[in-house]
């Protein structure tokens, strides 16, 4: 049970609900950190943008952003987006090995040049933020990536980890 009180999907109404119902179309779940969002219609529809923003992203492809999810809530022992972002690997065609490679080395990923290079420096930024260098962004401008592009994929990897600690505080990781 969650220590505070949020809106279950089935008993949604207004926003909440054509939010809930949404997602349940295209993922076919309310995921957990949705749900806890609906504590706060103000946190719900700033969620629910993100999700949008991210879903329609020019340049940072479904690949890469679920490798991104992927990689930072299993750096985080956040099971539910773990599991959940597995899925999505392996509805994308990555075997287990795939995944494993990756988490051993996200260079490794079965993605592009640009993409895999993207997800490596989005994880030496979460794992070791001090030791990103203009080395780093000289790189990943060498590949065609703009300082917006860099800046909201790593913004999408620390989301993650602002949802984990959400999720842990208040709970709603047990309930998954």
């Amino acid at each position: 049970m969650a220590l505070i009180q949020t809106v279950e999907p089935e008993k949604a109404e207004g926003q909440a609900k054509e939010i809930f119902d949404t997602m349940q179309k295209i993922a076919g779940l309310v995921p957990a950190p949705l749900q806890l969002a609906s504590a706060s219609p103000w946190m719900l529809d700033m969620v629910w943008q993100s999700i949008q923003y991210y879903s329609q992203h020019p340049k940072l492809g479904f690949g890469l952003l679920s490798s991104i999810r992927y990689l930072v809530a299993r750096h985080c022992d956040f099971a539910f987006c773990t599991s959940f972002n597995k899925n999505f690997l392996k509805m994308q065609g990555m075997s287990e090995d795939d995944i494993q490679k990756t988490v051993e080395d996200p260079l490794q990923a079965p993605l592009d040049d640009k993409d895999r290079t993207m997800l490596a420096f989005v994880m030496k930024a979460i794992k070791t933020p001090e030791a990103v260098a203009r080395e780093d962004m000289d790189q990943l401008h060498e590949l065609g990536w703009t300082d917006s592009d860099i800046l909201e994929a790593l913004s999408h990897g620390t989301n993650m980890i602002a949802s984990s600690i959400l999720m842990k505080t208040f709970k709603m990781d047990q309930a998954c």
